[in-house]
């Protein structure tokens, strides 16, 4: 059974026809997917989690790099 992520969406700030969009898919499908392909809907969820880790991620090294002064690195 997949594991959910919860509150990705609201987390995110993504709606379900903004991660369509981003997929080039009908919201319709990605509604059909949590519904129907729940493995398939919890992958593009933890892909959609990364991505916004990984932007939190930049931006806290870019603001701990401005704290310490360093610009080079």
């Amino acid at each position: 059974e997949p594991e959910v992520i919860p509150n990705v969406m609201f987390y995110m700030k993504l709606t379900q026809q903004d991660m369509a969009r981003i997929l080039d898919i009908d919201a319709r499908t990605l509604r059909n997917w949590r519904k129907n392909k729940p493995k398939l809907y919890d992958i593009v969820m933890k892909g959609f989690a990364v991505d916004k880790a990984i932007d939190e991620s930049k931006k806290n090294y870019e603001n701990l790099r401005d704290m310490v002064g360093t610009k080079n690195s």
